[in-house]
């Protein structure tokens, strides 16, 4: 690199570089699930309008679907009522369920519905490690409340 150059001045124009989210910090129950949860969700913020195209992306392969998410807002009391993603726009409605605050709910039109449990961002990774892993265990059927307070 030439010294008197930034690393923005080497960087072409037509190189192609665009910045990408990291993977989604998701756990999955392998088969459908008969449980409560379909497994876990880390993400890295509080800033859903940030943190939710990557989870879309990874759950749902057809960027021209309708999706809908639905979160509880006292954990996302700033949660955007629409979404911009790439090819798409992500719904997001708000719901008050008993026992739904860690939980957030996809609706994937053309691949199905996901209700994970948030783990919540600044939860220390070997206690997020251990919620991702039970809350993808097909064999525990305890809901978000239940293994938050495990």
């Amino acid at each position: 690199m030439d010294p008197r150059r930034t690393p923005a001045e080497n960087v072409p124009a037509d190189d192609g570089h665009t910045y990408r989210m990291p993977l989604p910090r998701l756990a999955l129950t392998p088969e459908v699930s008969h449980g409560p949860l379909d497994g876990a969700w880390w993400p890295r913020c509080d800033a859903l309008e940030l943190e939710l195209p990557s989870l879309v992306a990874a759950l749902e392969p057809d960027r021209f679907t309708t999706v809908a998410v639905t979160v509880d807002p006292a954990q996302w009391p700033e949660a955007p009522h629409t979404v911009m993603a790439p090819g798409r726009v992500i719904t997001v409605e708000p719901t008050r369920s008993a026992g739904e605050e860690h939980v957030i709910t996809l609706d994937c039109d053309t691949v199905g519905r996901w209700v994970l449990l948030v783990v919540p961002p600044q939860e220390p990774a070997d206690e997020a490690s251990r919620l991702m892993t039970a809350a993808a265990d097909p064999e525990l059927h305890l809901g978000a409340s239940a293994l938050l307070t495990r």
